[in-house]
């Protein structure tokens, strides 16, 4: 697949390793210039809506959730590529209005994410979006927050996994499928 092609190629080459940030130890994934080059970005949001088609191109899912906070950039134009809508999973306390909650630990401490009660009917099908899948813990919390929708995570699609983190070992039986495995 070109687009999924072209989507690697710019991911290796236009990502910057950032050392001991946020904190000491840690080397974030900037993504930034990825996101500032056109052709990059638009493989990227066409390798990624991928995942919410089935083999015939037939849209399979009825939202796209994207996790606060690189995972918003690149949810809401994978909706619009899928023809379905956005939603937001936020940070605890962003929410306005009532929201289910879910704490967990992720590989630099602990947080809580939330989603609005009435964001996901259901028995709709939610693809989520995130930029890195690093320890899995933000895809269980975030496939749990769309369970308690009474929603289905149909899977996962992301920009790059961590594989030296063990990501798999945590999310289970959630298809993930990650652009770029690191």
């Amino acid at each position: 697949m070109p687009d999924r092609r072209t989507a690697q190629e710019a991911l290796q080459r236009l990502t910057v390793d950032v050392a001991d940030w946020p904190e000491k130890g840690v080397t974030f994934k900037d993504i930034t210039p990825v996101l500032a080059d056109h052709n990059a970005f638009s493989a990227i949001i066409t390798a990624l809506a991928a995942v919410g088609r089935d083999d015939h191109g037939t849209v399979v899912v009825d939202k796209v959730v994207g996790m606060e906070a690189r995972g918003f950039i690149l949810a809401a134009p994978v909706a619009l590529a899928l023809g379905v809508g956005f939603v937001p999973v936020r940070k605890a306390g962003k929410l306005p209005r009532e929201a289910h909650a879910v704490s967990y630990s992720l590989e630099y401490g602990e947080a809580t994410l939330e989603v609005h009660t009435d964001a996901i009917t259901p028995g709709e099908r939610v693809l989520m979006v995130d930029d890195v899948l690093a320890t899995g813990g933000t895809a269980v919390a975030t496939r749990r927050l769309i369970e308690a929708c009474g929603g289905v995570a149909t899977g996962a699609s992301v920009l790059m996994e961590l594989s030296f983190l063990g990501p798999r070992g945590v999310t289970g039986d959630l298809p993930v499928e990650s652009l770029l495995t690191i």
